[in-house]
């Protein structure tokens, strides 16, 4: 599917798969896979931003995905987010949606909220932020009125 129809139809917390269609090279090829890497993966979708404007420039809609963190004894020193644009040509998938009854956390409330964890439920997710430092964190239950906007037009997000 195109990264319209991911920023259109999958809901926040969903694992999304992307490729660029070409054969994985073999285990050998270091280079090789390092870059098919990079341009075949899969994260969970953690922020959508519509069209905004930096001063003259207009910039298009995206969506980010969390791809991965690096780090070692527990302490997390990188994250990985990769940001695509919704004219990527780029073909995704929707591997996993947040099952219903789960609880988003995100970073603040608003339209540029990133969602910073999800929990298997609002007890956990309270638990969680416990432990973590998010002072303005507002939590988002699934609900099935959202799996349910999964099916638009006889289309799904998966």
């Amino acid at each position: 599917m195109s990264a319209s129809l991911i920023y259109d139809l999958a809901p926040i917390g969903s694992i999304v798969a992307w490729s660029d269609g070409s054969p994985r090279p073999p285990e050998r090829h270091k280079k090789k896979l390092s870059a098919w890497q990079t341009r075949n993966s899969q994260g969970r979708l953690i922020r959508k931003e519509g069209k905004r404007g930096v001063g003259a420039t207009s910039l298009t809609p995206c969506f980010t995905l969390h791809e991965g963190e690096l780090g070692a004894n527990g302490i997390i020193a990188i994250r990985i987010h990769r940001t695509f644009s919704l004219d990527s040509g780029l073909a995704f998938k929707v591997v996993e949606r947040p099952a219903l009854g789960s609880v988003r956390i995100f970073d603040r409330p608003g339209v540029n909220a990133e969602l910073v964890h999800l929990a298997a439920h609002r007890q956990a997710a309270v638990e969680w932020l416990t432990r973590h430092g998010y002072p303005h964190a507002v939590l988002s239950e699934v609900t099935a009125d959202e799996v349910a906007a999964d099916h638009i037009e006889g289309r799904t997000a998966a």
